[in-house]
């Protein structure tokens, strides 16, 4: 996480368990893993870039507008679905912020590994107040 002045920068994460460790399952969409176990998988890493952005700015209202996210999906060759996948974590931030604040702009593009066999990986940037 970087603060510069009212934005809030977030690296990459990845699906996480509550208690912190990495939330399975694990492997590429397309292959080992479903649309529907990858949506779940950006779910979970949407609300673990929600825990840092509250660890980090002590309280998620000073979000003022969701600016940017880029979604990674591990994807096995041919899989085109990517941006059915990272619509777990844009349909969380729309649902707990609304449009005005949640709406952002995003990508969600395919690659051939992801850090520790994650589904997804998701970084952006907030607006804070």
């Amino acid at each position: 996480m970087r603060l510069v002045g009212n934005r809030a920068l977030f690296s990459g994460h990845g699906p996480q368990n509550p208690d912190g460790s990495f939330a399975a399952p694990f492997g590429k969409l397309g292959r080992e893993l479903t649309v529907e176990q990858g949506y779940v998988a950006a779910r979970l890493t949407a609300l673990s870039i929600l825990a840092s952005l509250q660890r980090s700015l002590g309280n998620l209202d000073r979000i003022a507008a969701w600016s940017r996210v880029f979604g990674m999906v591990n994807s096995a060759p041919g899989f085109n679905q990517q941006p059915s996948v990272i619509n777990g974590c844009s349909d969380l931030i729309l649902e707990l912020f609304g449009p005005e604040v949640g709406g952002h702009s995003r990508s969600a593009v395919g690659l051939a590994e992801l850090p520790f066999n994650f589904p997804v990986e998701i970084e952006g940037e907030v607006a804070i107040s």
